[in-house]
């Protein structure tokens, strides 16, 4: 499977809304970052039809280096964390949304 780079997103972005290439970008890269500003807050972003972004704390806690058995001490950190919603989910699951998978 094909990963979409962010030219193709531009460029699939900015043909769909009929805007340049230039004004798609600010947009877009005005949406991650208050994203990101809204999950460093402790707010949820939601979509409706689409999903909600949400931060996701990890706790502090020991691991095993698993070539060497060793203990080692794994920090706190926060992710992000996206939940479709229910119609996103619907709309993945039709029949016309997904593609053969060619077996070799």
């Amino acid at each position: 499977m094909a990963a979409i780079t962010k030219a193709d997103l531009l460029d699939r972005v900015a043909g769909d809304a009929g805007v340049t290439k230039a004004d798609a970008e600010r947009v877009l890269d005005s949406f991650f970052s208050t994203l990101v500003s809204a999950a460093k807050s402790g707010e949820e972003v939601a979509w409706p039809g689409f999903g909600k972004f949400s931060a996701s704390h990890r706790a502090a806690r020991t691991g095993r280096n698993p070539q060497t058995g060793e203990t080692i001490k794994i920090a706190a950190s926060t992710g992000l964390k996206f939940s479709a919603s229910s119609t996103l989910k619907s709309q993945l699951n039709t029949k016309g949304a997904k593609k053969a998978v060619k077996k070799k």
